[in-house]
């Protein structure tokens, strides 16, 4: 995994450097605000961006969204101090494949940077659920999941995101539907293109106020 670091603090970005050095991780470059980050993103092609939400010049919010529309194959995971829901929420509307909070310690960044390959999103704890009750709030009533496909989308490929959408890994969706998680990841590919949407943060918040995955009830 090739991975860029954006953040307008050096010392934490040495820090940060030095552990994913320590754990096989190349890191290609060092930037430190988000117009240095566009130009680093598309000198060095990397396979991740890490970035911060607050800096000078350009916020990280801004940037992921200049890298996507031109370089969208780059997966930008935020990792930040703001835990704000406002900041959260655009994230994931700007395209970024994960939210972390820099509180996080060592072993949970690297468990969900191995999500990140196998094409998870990486959220820290707690803000999985506010990201979808957010688009729930802000969706129509729910509709039944045979409306999906209407939508362009096949059983097959409803089964998929159905599963996807509850949490479940590629690789066990795989072994649930008797599919190779290559096959999976095809299918996640066509949905998000029939969707006319960006990730898997934004599929599983579709299935969400699509009726297809319900929300856990929070206890009274």
């Amino acid at each position: 995994m090739k991975v860029l670091l954006v953040d307008d603090h050096a010392l934490f970005l040495e820090g940060l450097q030095n552990l994913l050095a320590g754990r096989g991780i190349t890191v290609v470059g060092t930037a430190a605000d988000g117009l240095e980050a566009l130009a680093m993103a598309r000198a060095l092609l990397p396979d991740v961006i890490l970035m911060d939400v607050r800096m000078p010049r350009c916020d990280g919010l801004a940037a992921t969204r200049l890298v996507k529309a031109e370089l969208p194959q780059i997966k930008i995971v935020m990792l930040t101090t703001s835990a704000e829901d406002e900041d959260l929420f655009e994230a994931i509307r700007s395209g970024a494949s994960g939210y972390l909070l820099k509180s996080l310690n060592a072993d949970a960044l690297f468990q969900l940077l191995a999500g990140l390959e196998r094409g998870e999103a990486p959220l820290s704890p707690g803000l999985a659920a506010r990201v979808l009750a957010e688009f729930a709030r802000q969706a129509p009533a729910p509709r039944p999941a045979a409306q999906a496909e209407p939508l362009g989308l096949n059983p097959r490929q409803v089964q998929v995101l159905t599963l996807v959408a509850q949490g479940m890994p590629y690789k066990e969706v795989g072994d649930t539907l008797g599919l190779s998680e290559r096959t999976v990841k095809y299918h996640m590919g066509e949905i998000v293109q029939r969707l006319h949407l960006r990730n898997r943060a934004e599929v599983v918040a579709w299935a969400t106020r699509s009726g297809l995955v319900a929300l856990p009830r929070t206890p009274q």
